[in-house]
């Protein structure tokens, strides 16, 4: 009797213990299942986040050991980073002759995307530095990462300008990339003869390409890295990394909402844009954002809302593709935003001055980009490596780049669509459109 009284004790004990954790594996199961129906990156991204966090809860041991598959995928992030930096800036100077022809528009549109970028990763840094997301992650050291030498602020300068460039490839000085990147494109654009400088052009177009596959094929690499980043994390911390990404992406949104109130409505009513109706011509392409992840996506239907606002074909045919590459608001935000946050669950504090540089850095290593899948992670990296912040965090935060990339890709759009208006109104050429036309066409 008190035998079968003890088993019936262990077996609840045992329920008590091990229940929980085997519904969690057959809820992640399940989701295992959900994803293989119709697989996509971003699912099996997710996929990873959840086995990683269930090894590291359930087999600490062995999961400190799947570090090895966020190394790998590390090194192959890198490795895109210089050439795809390099022939995306080149080919986006150089291959721009419409900068000449348009001239007095081309330099309004870039003065314009500046201060309306440069005020995003100003709010982002704000945020982070106030919600302090990243604070307390406790994340494991790694014992191999570099951190920023100090220098001072003549030394900051001189170092982002490159002795020779195989040097700086070779130690991942991408800012000195970046510098030299435009200077190429510059002097490859001040070519005249056409015969010399279109092989060159059209190499540099070609390695765009092909680099944007390459790194469609890495990327196929990141549920393992994202499953081996997480496992390593919560066996060697426990699962509050979650509350932090929680707390990420609160701030996120909160700061999205903040740039959209302090930085495109003030430039909208300073630039007498009728916002109803902005609103009206801009709600679908927005939608599809959201809801794609994607600015290419809403592209066409953007550009197309914005013909029958009233916005002149030409200078929507400029300024809209220019803004994918030099005004994504959004991503400029989130960019500041996760940089800071990523120091901060590397436990380094950084200073404001430090947080300029940083910002300073973003500024340039964004530009050109904008067309590779999980854009968000390469520019990390490339930013991580040249200011010395650690690359564990940017792994973590691939588990919710997908909710966090619905909203900056919609304020990209919102912020592009507005760019055309204001341009326009600059240039006196806005004829507002009638709006029984733009319910009709919506």
């Amino acid at each position: 009797m008190y035998l079968g009284m003890w088993h019936a004790a262990l077996f609840s004990s045992f329920l008590a213990v091990n229940g929980l954790a085997f519904l969690r594996w057959l809820a992640l199961a399940a989701f295992v299942l959900y994803a293989s129906f119709r697989p996509t990156l971003t699912k099996w991204i997710f996929v990873g986040m959840l086995l990683g966090a269930e090894i590291g809860h359930d087999f600490p041991a062995f999961a400190v050991n799947l570090r090895l598959l966020a190394q790998i995928f590390l090194r192959l992030i890198k490795v895109i980073i210089a050439p795809l930096i390099f022939a995306t800036l080149v080919s986006g100077i150089a291959g721009h002759s419409d900068l000449k022809k348009v001239g007095r528009m081309g330099v309004k549109a870039l003065i314009f995307f500046e201060i309306a970028t440069t005020l995003a990763l100003l709010i982002g840094l704000a945020a982070i530095n106030i919600s302090k997301a990243g604070v307390g992650a406790q994340l494991p050291a790694a014992p191999e990462q570099v951190t920023a030498e100090k220098m001072t602020p003549s030394e900051t300068v001189l170092h982002a300008f490159p002795e020779n460039i195989a040097k700086s490839v070779a130690e991942n000085q991408i800012l000195q990339v970046v510098i030299f990147s435009i200077l190429f494109g510059i002097a490859l654009g001040m070519v005249k003869q056409e015969e010399k400088r279109r092989p060159m052009l059209a190499f540099v177009e070609s390695l765009t390409e092909v680099m944007f596959k390459f790194t469609n094929i890495v990327m196929l690499f990141a549920p393992l890295g994202v499953m081996g980043a997480i496992a390593y994390t919560v066996g060697s911390t426990g699962v509050s990394i979650f509350v932090n990404l929680a707390t990420l992406l609160l701030t996120l949104y909160i700061a999205l909402i903040a740039v959209i109130l302090l930085v495109l409505l003030p430039s909208a009513l300073i630039a007498k844009v009728p916002l109803v109706r902005f609103m009206q011509a801009v709600a679908e392409p927005t939608t599809i954002a959201f809801g794609t992840a994607s600015s290419e996506a809403a592209l066409p239907l953007a550009m197309e809302r914005m013909e029958q606002f009233g916005v002149p074909r030409p200078i929507v045919a400029f300024v809209m593709p220019t803004g994918y590459s030099f005004n994504l608001i959004g991503s400029a935000l989130y960019l500041s935003l996760a940089s800071v946050f990523v120091a901060q669950a590397g436990g380094l504090h950084i200073g404001f001055g430090q947080q300029l540089y940083i910002l300073l850095v973003l500024m340039l290593t964004s530009k050109g980009v904008a067309g590779v899948s999980r854009a968000s992670i390469v520019v990390l990296l490339a930013t991580a490596s040249t200011v010395g912040l650690p690359t564990e965090p940017i792994f973590i935060l691939l588990g919710i780049d997908q909710l966090m990339d619905m909203g900056r890709t919609a304020v990209n759009v919102i912020g592009n669509c507005l760019a055309t208006v204001v341009i326009a109104r600059w240039e006196g050429e806005f004829a507002e459109a009638d709006p029984a036309t733009l319910q009709a066409r919506a």
